[in-house]
């Protein structure tokens, strides 16, 4: 152990870490629950005290030396080098400042010994004078969730996603000629092919990606720069402008500075109408994969309309059982994203005149519902959708034996005499062309002109 000093007194902090005297404190104090902040969280906020490193040493305010030694501890901490000097939990102070400081020590720490000083000295790079220099947690927290949200979607849940519209739009197209019956209610209804329907899951899932991207412009508005309560004190005047610049320079990304650093600092709404979102793509995700179970469900005494890869047994008592376990794993996450959303939506509310002090609810909830999806969405793809075959048989005898196939008789002798076919056909268990000729509506030449299910896909010419 080694002792260091923090404005409260004398800490003893283990002498192997990095963070210093406020994080240990923290350790003790917050020992509650297993949950972490995100990794990408603690690499984006060290890419805001990189960025900061350069503008305040651009503006006069940093020493060079100093400067490129608190970069090059951010860049070792953004590398992943230090993960497991970040040991608190979401569950501390609302604004973060418990983890800003862990950030602040282990780049000043770090930094320190880059340029020849020792851990916990805090010289010659202090965590709080230069590393946090021109900042608040009040500020930087959210800054940083909002880069790592971007960040994440643009490029770990959008290519997921685009894989799995991808994967259905194949199927639509491999399936365009398979006609079967379509179903509301989960009843018997008219006839479409299976590439029409599986064509709806593609556009819901390209619908969804678009809701996402829409809000990703108020993704890009950080508050950085509006340090206790959204003023801007102890920082440079440009110094807001120069770190989004600098931010969208290290990221690719095109961050700009919050129209009203207030409102972004008293509420959280950017994170708020990302994670609804993210529901909404849930939403899609669920309706998926019950009706891709549904569809395969079976094998011999359920629909069994299409067939999914077997890649795991899933019985320990059933032989030969195959279940639906790609399917199950997205409905579960479906439910942990739309619980995250809840979480999300009640902190939002919650803001107290300069602050909403349950940032670090944000954090940790926002990255996961986008991790969770980006990772459902791909395993569902590669794992389910691109295996799936259509079982033309089976889905031939459905279609020959629903009775909703009757509608295409209601423009030539009336829905009232169609519904009595189906009617006395679904209670003598007879087919709709027996029932037809029994009651004399049709002759056998007339219904088979009439219905025929491949004339029942679209609008009349």
């Amino acid at each position: 152990m080694r002792k260091e000093k923090d404005a409260l007194g004398e800490v003893l902090v283990p002498e192997d870490k990095y963070y210093g005297a406020q994080t240990q404190r923290a350790r003790g104090n917050f020992q509650v629950g297993n949950e972490r902040f995100p990794v990408e969280f603690i690499r984006a906020h060290a890419l805001v005290k990189k960025a900061a490193a350069i503008v305040n040493a651009n503006q006069g305010l940093l020493p060079a030396g100093l400067s490129t030694a608190i970069q090059d501890a951010a860049d070792e901490v953004i590398a992943g080098k230090f993960d497991d000097h970040f040991p608190l939990p979401i569950w501390q102070s609302g604004s973060g400042t418990q983890t800003n400081m862990n950030v602040n020590e282990v780049i000043g720490n770090r930094a320190s010994e880059l340029l020849g000083g020792k851990r916990g000295e805090k010289k010659p790079v202090h965590p709080n004078d230069h590393v946090n220099m021109s900042q608040s947690t009040n500020d930087t927290v959210p800054g940083s969730i909002h880069i790592a949200a971007t960040t994440a979607i643009i490029t770990r849940l959008f290519p997921a996603l685009d894989r799995l519209a991808r994967a259905f739009e194949i199927k639509s197209q491999e399936f365009s000629g398979i006609i079967k019956i379509g179903r509301t209610h989960l009843q018997d209804a008219t006839p479409l092919t299976l590439g029409q329907e599986f064509s709806g899951y593609a556009v819901q899932l390209r619908k969804a990606g678009e809701g996402i991207a829409a809000v990703l412009p108020q993704l890009a508005e950080l508050p950085i720069g509006g340090t206790a309560v959204g003023t801007g004190l102890n920082t440079k005047e440009g110094y807001d402008r120069l770190m989004a610049e600098e931010l969208s320079r290290l990221t690719g990304q095109a961050f700009r500075v919050a129209d009203n650093k207030f409102a972004a600092m008293g509420a959280n709404d950017a994170v708020v109408a990302a994670s609804g979102a993210l529901r909404t793509l849930a939403a899609a995700l669920m309706k998926i994969a019950n009706d891709i179970r549904w569809l395969s469900s079976g094998p011999r005494s359920g629909l069994g309309e299409i067939s999914f890869p077997a890649n795991e047994p899933g019985s320990s008592i059933m032989p030969g059982k195959i279940n639906p376990t790609q399917c199950e794993m997205v409905t579960m996450i479906v439910c942990q994203v739309y619980g995250n959303d809840a979480a999300i939506a009640m902190a939002g509310s919650q803001g107290n005149f300069e602050l909403n002090v349950y940032k670090p609810l944000f954090a940790a909830a926002i990255m996961q519902s986008i991790n969770l999806l980006a990772d459902a969405s791909a395993s569902f793809a590669e794992h389910c959708v691109e295996g799936i075959e259509a079982n033309a048989g089976r889905i031939k005898e459905l279609v020959d034996r629903s009775l909703m196939l009757v509608t295409s008789l209601n423009r030539h002798i009336g829905y009232d005499k169609a519904a009595e076919i189906a009617l006395k056909a679904w209670r003598e268990d007879l087919t709709l062309k027996q029932a037809a000729l029994a009651l004399g509506y049709v002759t056998a030449q007339q219904f088979e002109q009439w219905v025929r299910p491949e004339q029942m896909l679209g609008p009349d010419a």
